[in-house]
């Protein structure tokens, strides 16, 4: 079932499946990369051979899971020590992007064309970029990080138009997805393939007021969510944008943050039989009849468990208010 190949700068490549005990597989919203933890044995006892790995050589590897690849990415990590054990972590193309730093200067650029161009100095091959439609009309970014920048325009644009994008590796590639795209037809169940779940709210970050005021403390636009303060009373958020946008953009932005400010936080934590195919940015559908709960949730953390022929599962989701 679980299929680990270790990969050389030379192109050589070695399947050392043989070795593992467990592998964990995991990503996070929010972070450049997604990451594997591989327990492998190390010992020349008893007929073993050893992984030969070594971090200092530009070693890769690639990992299967039911002949289904499910990451490739550069070992960064590895450990040793007399329990004749080998734990070794890998990180996927976006550690490049949060381990290298630049200045950048986008000037009526959208995200997606910046994203392509940090591919593009990184020497990073990409496949699907999906348009995200926003122009940015200037973002100076100096000396800061490749994953920076991108986050940035990300949050740009969805502050402009509610639309979310985020960027992941596939199969040796980057991509920039739209995150409405994502949403499959998995159906996560309780009494199906859903053993344990944690439900959470709080409106301990909600604000019933946005104010937009300039560098002089000027008002440029304002809103009030009547019906929120009605049960809650008066929580205000202030936010100083950018000088150079319009009456209309100054709308749009105080209306797209008053509705984004009074959102209640809903998190739902679960953890089951594993499918490969959920991780990190995509949708499912979740039933929880206890809890009337039947909707769909972005995954907003993961974390898989592979061991022998099992594959378990571990995810953070948060509401899909988009959809």
């Amino acid at each position: 079932m679980i299929k680990l190949l270790h990969v050389k700068r030379d192109g050589s490549t070695f399947d050392i499946s043989g070795l593992v005990e467990q592998v964990k597989w995991s990503g996070r919203k929010g972070s450049a990369a997604r990451t594997i933890e591989v327990s492998l044995l190390d010992s020349n006892r008893a007929g073993l051979k050893r992984s030969d790995i070594d971090v200092e050589d530009g070693q890769s590897c690639i990992f299967y899971w039911n002949d289904k690849e499910l990451f490739r990415g550069l070992i960064m990590n590895q450990q040793q020590s007399n329990k004749m054990k080998m734990p070794i972590k890998a990180y996927d193309l976006g550690v490049h992007f949060a381990n290298s730093k630049d200045t950048f200067t986008y000037k009526n650029k959208t995200a997606d064309q910046m994203f392509v161009d940090c591919c593009n100095r990184l020497q990073i091959p990409y496949n699907v970029v999906a348009g995200t439609g926003y122009v940015i009309r200037e973002l100076p970014k100096p000396k800061t990080t490749y994953f920076d920048v991108i986050q940035d325009a990300l949050s740009q644009t969805y502050k402009a138009t509610g639309a979310r994008f985020f960027p992941i590796s596939l199969e040796g590639k980057m991509n920039l997805l739209h995150r409405k795209d994502t949403i499959l037809q998995w159906v996560i169940e309780d009494g199906v393939n859903l053993s344990s779940y944690t439900y959470k709210k709080s409106i301990e970050k909600v604000k019933t007021r946005v104010k937009l005021i300039s560098n002089k403390d000027k008002v440029l636009a304002q809103r009030t969510n009547d019906a929120l303060e009605s049960k809650f009373g008066v929580f205000q958020e202030i936010n100083t944008p950018s000088d150079d946008l319009n009456q209309a953009q100054l709308t749009e932005l105080v209306d797209s943050m008053i509705s984004e400010k009074g959102q209640t936080e809903k998190s739902l934590t679960i953890s089951g039989l594993g499918i490969p195919e959920i991780f990190s940015g995509i949708g499912v559908y979740v039933i929880i009849k206890d809890l009337g709960i039947e909707q769909t949730f972005y995954v907003d953390q993961d974390t898989h468990t592979f061991k022998g022929r099992k594959h378990t599962m571990s995810l953070t989701l948060n509401w899909a208010n988009d959809i």
